[in-house]
């Protein structure tokens, strides 16, 4: 009986051990990025190391909401989200557990960082000012908040402020301005505008190109897409603020997940999210530029010159989110 309860416990043991080992070999991450965008990445993860990385998508929303429904049961190690806003808010519900890294720490700025090491920046998307090149010439630019001046009426366009990336553009305004003087800037777009906003920055870019305004800000990819089937749209970028902070920069990034049931293996999946092979991959499919600056970008963003970064943490992105709301409304941007 002794001998037989020896070997039952040798084998319940051993059946544990079977079951970490393949848990260690198995990473499950939650993404709001699409699949074409994730899916190469853990291809080349699996390739590399031999962990498989199983992945659902939807968007941050619901993701974020499965989290908490789920809490201790999840089965997600990761979650992938873009924008700082949405980590921050991610952060803030208390669905990421910190990470000490000296090699994200080392890989990635601590302003594309949230101060808690909640979540990483795994790609910078530059939202700056775009401009018809048949109308305007650089030297008539210069910042974000010139674009409010009386010389624009009439010729700036917008997407519309429902979506967080104007939100996250205002809140680090703020951060930047204070609620007062960040207030008399939109209201000033608002003064400028040349029609209603738009639902998104390619149509907005397609109206600079038409003639139907002559300026406009959007992010970077959106362009490098738009340029990409139509290399001859008369639209060009202009790096905005660079004689103050500089150009207001996001981010698309990831966090480990407070229940998740292999966070070392989450650790080393977003470490090597962080690193040059990866950060290459990453970058040059959505056409952004990489998080961690010992990266060249795509040859295509490299051709429109180097620009300096905003280094306000975007994390403020999110906490300031709601003001920026607030003070969007009262502006009467839509």
């Amino acid at each position: 009986m002794k001998s037989l309860k020896s070997r039952l416990l040798v084998a319940s043991f051993a059946a544990v051990g079977l079951s970490s080992l393949a848990l260690a070999d198995e990473v499950v991450v939650y993404s709001a990025r699409n699949e074409q965008l994730i899916k190469p990445l853990f291809d080349a993860y699996t390739k590399q190391t031999g962990v498989k990385v199983k992945f659902v998508t939807d968007k941050e929303g619901p993701l974020m909401e499965r989290l908490k429904a789920e809490a201790a049961n999840t089965p997600a190690d990761m979650l992938i989200t873009v924008d700082a806003g949405n980590l921050w808010q991610a952060a803030n519900q208390g669905l990421l557990q910190p990470v000490n890294s000296a090699t994200l720490n080392a890989n990635i700025p601590a302003h594309l960082r949230d101060p808690k090491n909640l979540w990483f920046g795994l790609s910078v998307r530059a939202r700056t000012i775009f401009y018809n090149n048949q109308k305007i010439k650089p030297a008539d630019l210069s910042s974000y908040e010139d674009l409010a001046n009386a010389k624009w009426k009439g010729k700036l366009c917008l997407r519309t402020s429902k979506k967080v990336y104007n939100q996250s553009l205002v809140a680090m305004m703020i951060e930047e301005h204070g609620e007062a003087k960040t207030e008399q800037v939109v209201k000033g777009w608002v003064t400028n505008l040349a029609t209603d906003v738009f639902s998104d920055d390619t149509k907005m870019l397609e109206a600079i190109a038409a003639g139907q305004c002559d300026v406009g800000i959007a992010n970077t990819y959106y362009y490098a897409r738009l340029m990409n089937k139509s290399p001859d749209l008369p639209v060009s970028v202009f790096w905005a603020n660079q004689n103050a902070k500089g150009v207001h920069v996001n981010v698309s990034g990831a966090g480990i997940v407070r229940h998740a049931k292999n966070p070392a293996g989450a650790q080393k999946l977003l470490e090597w999210l962080s690193s040059e092979k990866a950060q290459n991959l990453f970058t040059d499919l959505d056409l952004e530029y990489p998080a961690n600056p010992s990266v060249k970008p795509d040859p295509k963003l490299v051709a429109w010159g180097p620009f300096k970064q905003n280094l306000i943490n975007v994390n403020k992105a999110g906490e300031l989110q709601a003001d920026a709301v607030r003070l969007m409304d009262r502006a009467g941007y839509k």
